[in-house]
């Protein structure tokens, strides 16, 4: 069988949450299933470190699709093209984006509805054309797969699709994310915080991942405490970040944040296995992978009540109100100084952790792409 992907999120040096669940899912998939042959669909240029397997075909075809434009060009002209060239068999998509122009069986992956929840956060133009597209992504779709249960009823629900056809994937994390031992934890403080105990955010940075909030309940909570506990955030600048950028230059206590951009897994792991506790007050997600590569440090979260969240941080983290500045930092201080809380959280996250391994989410994406199969 001839299957292609849609691969034109593998990108060196920045994968980040579709990135990583399309790398992870492919590298395990490719390897198990020598019989098959996969078309690896890119549209630039491609490091070698991404064709996984000898059975891997690498193809790149233009244009660079980064605008609406571009995606309807790539999907619905360039895409059906190349699938009649190669004579795929299926096509598999795990960026939420499909072709509505191919008759070839597909299997979508929408990770999350959030541009449906906060369209505010998006540009005008993506907007409309997430908004326009996804439905019918939704209805032609041979197959769907998500990554939670909350985003599969919320799929459901929103575009009237049969809960039948959704198929639930969750993410895992990196193998390099593990406890570190206390030499570790104290070089990591040592290059980050000059050797002090620190809260983690990690992700990109625009709206929707609530960063102003997160730093004025650090504020609160600096005010109330007066420890020598920093904030590192991890992550790079997204879009509509000016708020953030503001309250950054202009915030009491802004030299106990450690801004530290985009970090590579490798780093990346060491930082969040190094801190007191993730802080990851987002105001949606579709699963949260920063939460479960915290968990799988044996690092303690506290996470939002909303969407996917409670159910990626289960008994391992508090749950906080994200547009409740007073009850983030509150939560915050709990964490602080409930030794005995924290100490629950910590024994409860390896049994969380077993419910999102990577090597399960490429078993149910392969059962999925399987049900694409025409008979």
């Amino acid at each position: 069988m001839r299957i292609a992907v849609n691969t034109r999120l593998l990108l060196k040096g920045k994968l980040e949450g579709i990135g990583w669940y399309t790398h992870e899912t492919l590298r395990r998939i490719v390897e198990q299933h020598p019989e098959h042959e996969f078309l690896f669909f890119f549209d630039r240029p491609y490091d070698p470190s991404f064709v996984f397997a000898a059975n891997v075909k690498p193809i790149v075809f233009g244009p660079q699709a980064r605008h609406p434009i571009l995606f309807n060009i790539w999907f619905n002209i360039c895409v059906p093209f190349m699938l009649r060239k190669y004579k795929a068999d299926i096509f598999l998509s795990p960026d939420g984006m499909m072709s509505l122009t191919t008759k070839v069986p597909s299997c979508i992956v929408m990770h999350d509805l959030a541009f449906e929840h906060y369209p505010q956060h998006l540009k005008r133009i993506h907007q409309v054309f997430y908004r326009k597209n996804s439905p019918k992504y939704a209805q032609k779709a041979t197959r769907i797969v998500t990554v939670s249960e909350f985003s599969k009823n919320d799929i459901s629900e929103r575009y009237h699709v049969p809960l039948d056809k959704i198929d639930v994937t969750y993410n895992g994390a990196h193998e390099l994310y593990r406890p570190l031992d206390w030499d570790e934890r104290e070089a990591v403080k040592k290059q980050y915080t000059d050797g002090c105990e620190y809260f983690v955010f990690a992700g990109a940075l625009h709206p929707r991942k609530n960063v102003v909030n997160l730093l004025k309940a650090f504020i609160v909570f600096k005010k109330r405490q007066r420890s020598n506990m920093k904030l590192v955030i991890v992550g790079r600048m997204a879009w509509n970040y000016e708020a953030i950028v503001k309250l950054r230059e202009e915030m009491p206590f802004k030299d106990e944040v450690k801004w530290v951009g985009y970090l590579n897994v490798d780093e990346l792991s060491k930082v969040i296995g190094g801190a007191y506790a993730l802080v990851y007050p987002s105001l949606f997600e579709g699963f949260g992978i920063p939460i479960l590569e915290s968990l799988q440090c044996n690092v303690p979260a506290i996470v939002s009540n909303t969407s996917s969240m409670p159910e990626v941080g289960g008994d391992a983290a508090i749950l906080v109100n994200p547009k409740d500045v007073d009850d983030i930092a509150a939560k915050m201080e709990m964490m602080y100084k409930d030794e005995l809380l924290r100490k629950k959280l910590i024994a409860a996250a390896p049994l969380q952790v077993e419910k999102f391994q990577w090597q399960k989410t490429a078993d149910k994406l392969w059962e999925s792409l399987m049900k694409c199969v025409p008979l």
